[in-house]
């Protein structure tokens, strides 16, 4: 069997987008790599995960407190131009590894909605 390549040559990674009608409020976020929670989304978790790849793809922090305006998106991690032969090791991460869930409110608060990745 043969892989067929979609992906090649554009960017590719894990957006996430607001696609609600109001701003989201981020309250805390999780990472787990192969099941082991590794912390927040934040600058430290990110260097932990970064230091293990064999390169480095973009990663933005999506902190508690940061908030998303209504079609707001923002890349969590990417890579600017993905190809297929290099860069399975980065599809293998962001479809079966690696899981950032991030839990958010609205303006009005307490409603603890949570966000993870598609099951690919």
């Amino acid at each position: 069997m043969r892989r067929v390549k979609h992906y090649e040559g554009i960017e590719a990674g894990l957006i996430v987008v607001n696609a609600g009608l109001g701003p989201a409020v981020v309250t805390r976020s999780m990472v787990r790599l192969d099941g082991e929670v590794l912390g927040e989304w934040n600058y430290h978790t990110q260097q932990l995960l970064l230091d293990s790849l064999p390169m480095r793809p973009k990663a933005y922090s999506m902190r508690a407190g940061a908030l998303m305006v209504p079609g707001q998106s923002t890349w969590l991690l990417c890579l600017d131009e993905f190809i297929d032969d290099q860069h399975d090791w980065f599809w293998d991460l962001i479809t079966r590894r690696l899981v950032i869930e991030i839990i958010y409110e609205s303006l009005y608060g307490g409603e603890n909605f949570s966000v993870t990745p598609p099951a690919f």
